[in-house]
């Protein structure tokens, strides 16, 4: 089978930094690709036009064309023309695109197109309880409606963007994946109290309710730290340019002497740090079904995250993870404590998690079901 996937993003030092998108690419390629199929890769938005391959992989960067007014449709048909003609070569067979701003609204491949929604800019601002731009939510609805097919990374973001477009087609429920066996489960060697945070620093992700989380702990746990690892982003509600700046001012004074922020790292040094943390928190207001969760779970880290929407299909609370709303601060405090404090309870979640990330979100599993889709629309 030959796939290609559409994306703004994707992990390699030729096409930029990445989020969550462009991860569970990156992780679905590797489960595709170790299944004997072909895999392309088409990254727009690029400084310019280049080819190249890596471990089998073909990259096709694609420069966005810049006219006013019509950039995004210019870019939209650029990259449509350049799918065409790889459907005419016979070296794809089918394109998957993220529901992220609708980009293939107007793109129109000679093949199956198939939209996974790892969250339309129209949910995330609905959990975030904000106003979406009517060009984003038109041009959403417009690629969900015309492509051949759907696939949610959980259950609740299928519903919730089923709702919020009054979509009348169906989604199959096929998880984000990692790879487990770069994320090995190796005892930390640290006996510091640990707390890890790891993702970008914005409002939606809860990172303004960690300071008053954290103050809580400090008065359980004074000597216990908290770590802060990803790209600092501003604040659309105040308007500030540092999510971080607004975060130091609600810190403590004693919480605030605890807190590191290391910034953004490498993804090749993240499963370093996550394995040198006691627990990771995750209070977040907005995701689809996020892949850093997934990756504390199967380095055996305890997490204690939001208990929102999605939570419950990735973590059983209780058993290997603790599910807490982010504003109710000391009950969220007071679980990680318990972490912190009960190493017979840290260990038992920490396998638990890994075991649930093998058994459900391994990429060789997602890849087999991801197949398993795709064949119903080449049949076809």
């Amino acid at each position: 089978m030959k796939i290609c996937f559409l994306t703004p993003e994707y992990p390699h030092p030729k096409t930029g930094n990445s989020g969550g998108i462009g991860t569970s690419i990156l992780n679905l390629s590797k489960g595709l690709d170790s299944l004997g199929n072909q895999v392309s890769i088409v990254v727009y938005g690029q400084d310019q036009d280049e080819v190249f391959q890596e471990d089998a992989i073909t990259f096709y960067k694609v420069k966005n064309i810049k006219f006013k007014g019509l950039s995004l449709y210019l870019t939209q048909k650029k990259v449509e023309k350049l799918l065409n003609k790889l459907v005419e070569e016979s070296k794809i067979e089918l394109v998957e695109a993220p529901d992220w701003t609708g980009f293939t609204a107007f793109v129109q491949p000679k093949c199956p197109l198939i939209i996974r929604q790892n969250g339309s800019d129209t949910y995330f601002c609905h959990l975030d309880q904000r106003p979406v731009k009517w060009i984003n939510k038109f041009l959403e609805k417009r690629a969900l409606n015309k492509c051949n097919g759907i696939i949610s990374v959980s259950e609740f973001t299928g519903n919730l963007t089923k709702e919020l477009f009054d979509l009348k087609s169906n989604f199959t429920v096929i998880p984000n994946a990692i790879d487990v066996t770069q994320f090995e489960a190796i005892p930390s060697t640290s006996n510091t109290q640990t707390i890890l945070y790891f993702g970008t620093l914005i409002r939606k992700k809860g990172l303004l309710e960690l300071p008053f989380i954290f103050n809580e702990v400090i008065k359980i746990n004074p000597n216990s730290k908290l770590i802060l690892v990803g790209k600092d982003a501003s604040d659309i509600a105040t308007k500030s340019t540092s999510t971080w700046q607004l975060m130091r001012s609600l810190f403590d004074e004693n919480a605030i002497k605890n807190v590191s922020y290391l910034g953004s790292v490498p993804y090749s040094e993240i499963k370093k740090i996550i394995q040198e943390a006691t627990l990771c928190v995750f209070p977040t207001f907005a995701e689809a079904l996020p892949v850093s969760w997934l990756e504390a779970m199967a380095v055996e880290k305890p997490i204690v995250a939001s208990n929102i929407g999605w939570a419950k299909e990735v973590i059983d609370d209780g058993t290997n993870g603790f599910l807490v709303h982010p504003k109710n601060h000391k009950k969220f405090a007071q679980k990680i404590s318990t972490l912190l404090n009960d190493k017979e309870i840290q260990s038992s979640f920490g396998k638990e998690a890994r075991i649930k990330v093998i058994s459900k979100f391994s990429i060789a599993i997602v890849a087999e079901k991801s197949i398993a889709f795709y064949k119903n629309y080449l049949q076809k």
